[in-house]
């Protein structure tokens, strides 16, 4: 009589622990601008579907991640771990080729700023000869209110937050300068009306004029483009440049983004 040993059940690898499984989340994305849906999670890291939306949730809650209609992206902790969230590399080779595309068009200088509390922060800035003529430079600041760069982004945020940023008392650093809080959220408000562009002369520097535009995330901007030309620079033609330039970056960055913003134009 033949005897039937039976076979020993096959040993299964136990599940990897809660900190390995929020740290294969968190590698599943590429980069500070990536932005993945529950399904693309649960494909990238081979974890079931139930699992990653729980640990979602969970670093959601812990400012890990963040989440939006378009998807999850890496949040305020993961950015500020190691200076990430200072690191505009990917903004900066978004805009380059739009940067260039303008001065070429217009020959005017062109900057790319961000948003830094109540100041811009310039990342770029190219030009031709009349570059020399503009007191900016890569690295420096200058006040968010009394720029086109700046009143650029600040239409996007609440007023809450252009309050808290620009303080009670803007500076005024020329005769030109919106130095009143409420008749800065009137020129915000016109910003909006001109879907996005933002135009100033003389406030901020003697004989300069500028027109901008924002970068924008789903969540608001992220940093802006502008033209700057002598105070005579006849903005109304070129401001619908900038306003385009800034919406193919921001696309670039947010492939979901919806695109179809209008694009008219009011008189500047």
């Amino acid at each position: 009589m033949s005897v039937v040993i039976a076979e020993a059940p096959e040993r299964r690898e136990l599940p990897p622990s809660m900190v390995e499984r929020m740290t294969l989340i968190l590698d599943a994305f590429p980069g500070r601008t990536a932005r993945l849906t529950l399904e693309d999670v649960a494909r990238i890291t081979h974890l079931p579907r139930s699992t990653a939306h729980r640990i979602l949730d969970q670093l959601l809650k812990a400012d890990w991640l963040e989440h939006s209609g378009f998807g999850y992206s890496l949040g305020p902790r993961a950015l500020h771990l190691g200076g990430v969230a200072d690191d505009n590399s990917e903004l900066r080779a978004a805009a380059a080729s739009h940067l260039h595309s303008l001065m070429v068009r217009t020959g005017l200088t062109v900057h790319l700023a961000v948003l830094d509390e109540g100041r811009i922060h310039y990342l770029d800035k190219i030009g031709a000869r009349f570059a020399t003529s503009v007191p900016s430079r890569v690295g420096g600041r200058a006040p968010a209110h009394c720029t086109a760069l700046g009143r650029a982004m600040l239409a996007w945020l609440s007023a809450e937050e252009v309050d808290e940023r620009v303080g009670t008392d803007p500076r005024a650093m020329t005769g030109r300068t919106i130095a009143d809080l409420e008749v800065l959220h009137q020129e915000l408000n016109r910003v909006r009306a001109r879907h996005g562009l933002a135009v100033e002369r003389q406030e901020c520097f003697e004989d300069i004029a500028c027109v901008a535009a924002a970068i924008r995330a789903p969540e608001g901007p992220i940093g802006a483009i502008s033209l700057v030309g002598d105070s005579s620079t006849p903005l109304e033609r070129i401001a619908p440049l900038v306003l385009d330039a800034a919406r193919q970056v921001s696309l670039e960055l947010y492939p979901g983004l919806d695109g179809r913003r209008g694009r008219g134009l009011r008189s500047v």
